[in-house]
């Protein structure tokens, strides 16, 4: 199984009055987006040199980055019409929430060759997360929009499609992240994983990675 794991429960009914006002309501979700882009690229872009010479994931620099995945996991999914449930505003684990990313902890060791080509390796997951935020995601986010505004209703078949695109871009996310040294899945069973993974050490225990980013 793959260690990021993508989490949403089906809604189906979900409010015409929010989802009409989907876009202004958003705006400070937007704004936010910004601070945990920033968050995330400058923090893994420091792991990256971090595990290129010692081989290991500094745990607040790890706990960044993971905060920075879970929200933009759960806010990309509530803009995109997948819930209507307000995402929040902190990184931290919200298991009561109807969209979750599961991060384990870090690895107790990291590949330094796969970590120093991995801004070549990471060009096709960049290639499918452009796709997927800037086609195919607005499409059926537009789709929904509509069918909820009108019927109250998400249907199933369109909410599966964005389960299907969030999923991988929070895995992909993840993975560029340097979060993992596994090759993101398309699909939540892994099955089609590509490069195989490394063999990686049993983890030391570690302490929660909400003691570092709150939600």
């Amino acid at each position: 199984m793959y260690p990021i794991v993508f989490e949403a429960d089906y809604q189906e009914r979900q409010s015409r009055l929010t989802t009409f006002f989907r876009g202004i309501v958003a705006i400070p979700w937007v704004l936010l987006s910004i601070f945990w882009t920033l968050v995330w690229f400058l923090c893994s872009g420091l792991a990256w040199f971090c595990i290129l010479f010692t081989g290991r994931y500094p745990r607040p620099l790890y706990a960044a980055v993971t905060a920075s995945v879970r929200w933009w996991a759960r806010y990309l999914a509530w803009v995109s019409l997948m819930t209507d449930e307000w995402p929040g505003f902190g990184g931290g684990p919200a298991p009561g929430y109807p969209i979750r990313a599961l991060i384990p902890e870090p690895q107790e060791r990291y590949d330094r060759g796969l970590v120093l080509i991995r801004g070549i390796l990471v060009i096709p997951v960049y290639v499918m997360i452009w796709i997927y935020s800037n086609v195919l995601v607005p499409l059926i986010a537009f789709v929904l929009w509509f069918t909820i505004v009108f019927a109250g209703k998400a249907p199933r078949g369109l909410w599966d499609v964005q389960r299907m695109a969030i999923s991988y871009m929070t895995r992909g996310c993840a993975y560029w992240g340097l979060l993992t040294d596994r090759w993101p899945p398309l699909s939540d069973s892994g099955e089609d994983m590509l490069p195989p993974s490394p063999a990686v050490p049993p983890q030391a225990p570690a302490p929660p990675q909400s003691a570092y980013f709150g939600g």
